[in-house]
């Protein structure tokens, strides 16, 4: 049995496979995810799993060096917004790198799914809960 955090093991291999700058996508329950990426359904009930335990699960395994957010977390989930930034700038410590944090529109966000190697769905049923992470390198 695998001896780390992550027990997941289609998140583990997603991970295992991503080169410098790929990305994926932690969404909540309600983002349309588009059936050209794999989907990655964690989903059991309304807020379980919820947003921040995933994104702690995920970010132990995968090194960080950049995300995206929808400009309208900063007006529409400002509580979420605080416990994102306050833990990317634990993440940073722990890495040792910055984190570029950008925002676009939601309806940017959606278009560049695409990119994305993977979306994983959480139970999170709070507006605009969603980041992208840019896979950066460890050396």
């Amino acid at each position: 049995m695998k001896k780390g955090v992550l027990l997941n093991s289609h998140i583990s291999t997603v991970i295992s496979c991503l080169g410098h700058t790929d990305r994926i996508t932690i969404a909540d329950a309600g983002l349309p995810i588009p059936s050209c990426v794999e989907r990655i359904d964690l989903a059991l009930t309304q807020g379980i799993p919820d947003f921040i335990s995933v994104l702690q699960t995920i970010t132990h395994e995968m090194q960080i060096e950049a995300v995206m957010l929808a400009e309208e977390i900063k007006s529409i989930n400002p509580i979420l917004l605080s416990e994102i930034t306050t833990y990317l700038h634990l993440l940073e410590q722990q890495q040792k790198n910055s984190i570029a944090i950008f925002y676009v529109t939601h309806e940017e966000f959606k278009k560049q799914l695409p990119k994305n190697k993977a979306v994983i769905r959480t139970g999170e049923c709070s507006p605009y809960a969603n980041i992208v992470l840019f896979s950066g390198v460890t050396f």
